[in-house]
């Protein structure tokens, strides 16, 4: 075949391809942060793969190099912690053109140590990255997701409902979530945005070793830690996070969920195991009962099985009697 002929044929498959896929101007874009790996990483190529634009916040020159590398995806340098960064990736998405229908906030790390004995310094990275991390790039987001009437994601924890010694501050950022979520949802309603909470169980990432490695370079070593015990537990259990500890294709499913099915939830647990479900719910469970126990105005068992049927109507949607 000769060379004119191959580019004549290249070019026809090429519109046809086009033609029956979204045009640029259909095509929906999506900005997921902390993108450069583990779960948000997964995010990315799935959206990229299905069709959609995503904007892949990362840091590092050689995580951004790679994410545009993918077809559909374009790397954004964005720091959650520096609103030059958030500032810089609104204009650069907003002057591309497309528009901005979901946003992911994906972007997170996790602190472990007993709250009687974590530094000031450390606290302050914890909050700083996974609840003020959120609250920038959502509010400055926010006029382009309102625009499109689209759909924000916010990735919460089965932590923000399980707390033990040592993960306090992670979970206290994961129960922040519980309410930011909540909050913007009735915020958002009035301008036809929808806004998910997305609760993944321990998934195979990167967030374990970027944890330890933290504590080696601020010199934090169980040894020190009045919880001794409990700390290593709790090392034993952040190094599981590089092994086949779930597929994180589950949460990534669960986010395009959310982000395009008609009618999303409001909570998505995404959990690898029976085992972390139990956890989760029976929790949930044990602090109601703590709530009602011994109150002024308690409800006997027999109320809360009725309010508990009605709950489980409302969300098959069944019309409470």
């Amino acid at each position: 075949m000769n060379r004119t002929l191959t580019i004549l044929l290249i070019t026809i498959l090429a519109g046809q391809a086009f033609a029956n896929s979204d045009t640029p101007a259909d095509q929906k874009a999506v900005l997921v942060t902390g993108a450069s790996s583990g779960l948000g990483r997964v995010m990315a190529e799935t959206m990229a793969a299905s069709g959609y634009f995503v904007y892949a916040g990362a840091r590092k020159d050689e995580d951004l190099e790679e994410l545009n590398a993918i077809e559909n995806i374009q790397g954004v340098r964005l720091d959650v912690n520096k609103q030059d960064q958030i500032d810089a990736a609104v204009k650069t998405i907003t002057e591309a053109g497309r528009g901005l229908y979901g946003l992911v906030n994906n972007a997170g790390v996790v602190v472990v140590q007993p709250l009687i004995e974590i530094e000031e310094q450390d606290f302050d990275f914890q909050m700083d990255v996974n609840v003020y991390g959120p609250y920038r790039v959502t509010k400055a987001f926010a006029p382009l997701i309102i625009e499109s009437q689209g759909r924000i994601s916010i990735v919460g924890s089965i932590s923000g409902t399980l707390s033990s010694a040592t993960w306090g501050p992670y979970s206290m950022t994961k129960f922040a979530m519980e309410a930011f979520a909540d909050a913007l949802a009735d915020e958002m309603k009035s301008f036809g945005v929808k806004v998910s909470l997305i609760e993944p169980g321990a998934y195979r990432s990167n967030i374990g070793k970027s944890a330890l490695e933290r504590m080696e370079k601020r010199n934090l070593s169980a040894d020190d830690s009045q919880l001794k015990g409990a700390m290593d537990e709790t090392v034993d259990w952040l190094g599981l996070f590089e092994n086949d500890h779930g597929n994180p294709a589950e949460v990534a499913e669960a986010v395009m969920k959310a982000l395009f099915d008609d009618n999303p939830k409001p909570r998505y647990l995404t959990v690898p195991t029976q085992e972390q479900a139990y956890w989760t719910i029976s929790r949930a469970i044990e602090r109601m009962v703590e709530q009602n126990h011994d109150q002024k105005f308690s409800y006997d068992r027999e109320a809360l099985i009725k309010m508990l049927d009605a709950a489980l109507a409302k969300q098959s949607g069944e019309v409470v009697q």
